[in-house]
């Protein structure tokens, strides 16, 4: 990407981010972020968490493969902590980085885990991932909205104070249990378009990588992620240019990015576009 500026002195150390599959992540974008990150850094496996603990495997099935030599093999839900040196850190910190699937039951107990692994490797601030449907045109950057509760890294490093309520996914229960234990957190959430939700987003994965390479001042290789995320905006276009309501549908939603002062910027406008997503979630024919 760019040249960054220096990092702040905020997201000097070792910094965890932590994304999950299921709830939290629309289009896959926040996992595929974290699933590149862990292939650009080099990322080493530390550590993993015992599935039968936190899973409903009802719900999310083991998978069955056949090994070269014939021999078949289960592939449980897994929780996996890696780390890699932190670009650009002369200091020897390291980024610590947390993929897994949102958890069927005790999340606390799951989170407690996660941090006690942190604490050990010196994390110092926990950035989270996330990913919501809203109501964005794909033509247009994705909006990728960063909060924090802590005052003084929002005034550190220009972040949003989140304001939504409601119900909230592992990401949110992770954050929480890490600002108690005074773990600074960040949490990053991009915004992908609700009428191309299927995986992969790779224009929101790009957006979340971008945001990340802010945060820590030190460049990412983004790899062929930009041309996919240019292949995945052509194929939305050729899919919308079939559809005459699809097309005009985007061209509001243009004209409405292109004439407001970007509220998707802002904690409330994150909140109202997540509160569209539960609304779509649970009525999805109303």
């Amino acid at each position: 990407m760019t040249d960054v500026p220096p990092p702040h002195p905020a997201l000097r150390g070792t910094v965890m981010f932590a994304a999950f599959e299921g709830w939290n992540d629309a289009g896959s974008a926040a996992s595929q972020a974290l699933v590149h990150l862990h292939t650009a850094w080099e990322a080493e496996q530390v550590d993993e968490l015992d599935p039968e603990e936190y899973h409903d495997f009802q719900v999310n099935r083991p998978h069955v493969s056949t090994e070269a030599d014939g021999t078949r093999h289960i592939t449980w839900p897994a929780t996996t902590v890696a780390v890699a040196d932190r670009p650009g850190s002369g200091d020897g910190d390291q980024v610590v980085l947390v993929h897994g699937i949102e958890p069927s039951m005790r999340w606390r107990t799951y989170c407690g885990e996660l941090l006690d692994s942190a604490e050990r490797l010196g994390v110092t601030t926990l950035v989270t991932l996330g990913a919501l449907l809203a109501d964005v045109p794909h033509t247009r950057p994705i909006p990728v909205t960063a909060t924090s509760d802590d005052a003084m890294l929002r005034e550190e490093l220009d972040l949003d104070r989140n304001s939504y309520e409601g119900p909230t996914g592992i990401v949110g229960v992770l954050g929480d249990e890490a600002r108690r234990r005074g773990i600074r957190t960040v949490s990053l959430w991009a915004a992908v378009p609700h009428y191309v939700a299927h995986p992969p987003s790779p224009k929101a994965t790009l957006a979340l990588l971008a945001r990340i390479e802010e945060l820590l001042g030190a460049p990412v290789d983004v790899g062929e992620l930009p041309d996919d995320a240019d292949a995945w905006q052509l194929g939305v276009d050729e899919l919308a240019a079939e559809d005459a309501e699809i097309a005009e549908y985007v061209a509001q939603l243009e004209e409405a990015k292109d004439t407001a002062e970007l509220p998707e910027a802002t904690g409330e406008a994150i909140a109202r576009e997540f509160e569209k997503f539960l609304r779509r979630r649970d009525h999805p024919n109303g």
